[in-house]
């Protein structure tokens, strides 16, 4: 068991942030973020990161810590959590890894095998290439690999295809390799489709009115990383007048929508976590004061 540390995960919009800031209040806890895009400084709204009230009410960490140009990976988020966890363990506190990047969530409850780094010359030579050929390339190689990434992403296309070229085998042998999991205790949110739907849509609305713009628009050396955030695309082309504020709104729910279904399938097949389904108009106090005392002192 990873002594001290309690796990909320699930889709994006599903309320986890709401539910582990009640729990860290029941719990005696600090948060630690497990979210590939809140990571980075600079984009809160664009993000959804936590308030800064929240912030300020419970100790939140690997939230906005990273700066936008930096790339970062798996790896790295692994050695920073253990740091992270451990420095919390050591004040005699508990801690609630939060969040929905499920590489992120498995570097902490698996660990991370060796895989081979990036190779220059090659990454080249697949970074000239078009997406399109990218991906007939890849399911060229793993035609089973290539339905488990998000097509959409160039980066991971290449990086996926970057695997199999060097180590010789398909991704599914490499995921394979993971180390011995870790006793972990936690949850999976999980709400109706159209419940999550109507969430998203809201949270779209809302950041397209809080100043989201003019964040983006302040954002001009994002690294690949970064600017794979849901929605910076779609702003930067509003920014550059070349789609509409509707379009850019009906494409980052579409985006959104897409991206938590893959969160979903990959949690449910994740061991260890305990399916929570919250209805709507859910009592997450209520919900909290049932998982803090479920949990040890």
């Amino acid at each position: 068991m990873i002594p001290g540390v309690f796990f909320i995960v699930g889709p994006t919009a599903s309320g986890k942030s709401t539910l582990a800031l009640e729990l860290a209040r029941r719990w005696n806890a600090e948060l630690v973020g497990a979210d590939a895009f809140q990571i980075y400084d600079g984009l809160p709204i664009l993000t959804a990161q936590p308030s800064q009230a929240d912030r300020a009410a419970v100790a939140h960490h690997l939230v906005g810590e990273i700066p936008l140009g930096e790339s970062f990976d798996a790896g790295k988020y692994l050695r920073r959590a253990q740091t992270c966890l451990a420095d919390i363990a050591s004040r005699g506190r508990h801690a609630i890894v939060v969040g929905g990047t499920g590489l992120y969530v498995r570097a902490l409850t698996h660990g991370l095998v060796d895989l081979p780094p990036a190779q220059p010359a090659l990454r080249a030579q697949l970074e000239a290439s078009s997406l399109p050929s990218l991906i007939d390339q890849l399911r060229s190689l793993d035609p089973q690999g290539a339905e488990t990434i998000d097509l959409k992403n160039p980066r991971r296309v290449i990086r996926a295809l970057e695997l199999c070229i060097t180590t010789g085998q398909p991704l599914a042998a490499l995921r394979t390799q993971w180390n011995a999991p870790l006793r972990h205790q936690g949850v999976f949110l999980t709400r109706e489709a159209a419940e999550l739907h109507d969430r998203i849509r809201t949270r779209t609305t809302a950041m397209l009115s809080q100043g989201v713009l003019e964040e983006v628009a302040l954002c001009s050396q994002a690294s690949t990383t970064a600017s794979m955030a849901i929605g910076f695309a779609q702003i930067q082309a509003l920014l550059q007048n070349r789609i509409t504020a509707e379009t850019a709104a009906l494409e980052i729910q579409t985006a959104t929508r897409h991206y938590a279904k893959r969160q979903i399938t990959w949690f449910k097949k994740a061991p260890g976590f305990s399916a929570l389904h919250l209805q709507r108009g859910a009592d997450i106090a209520h919900t909290a004061d049932q998982l803090a005392a479920s949990l040890p002192n």
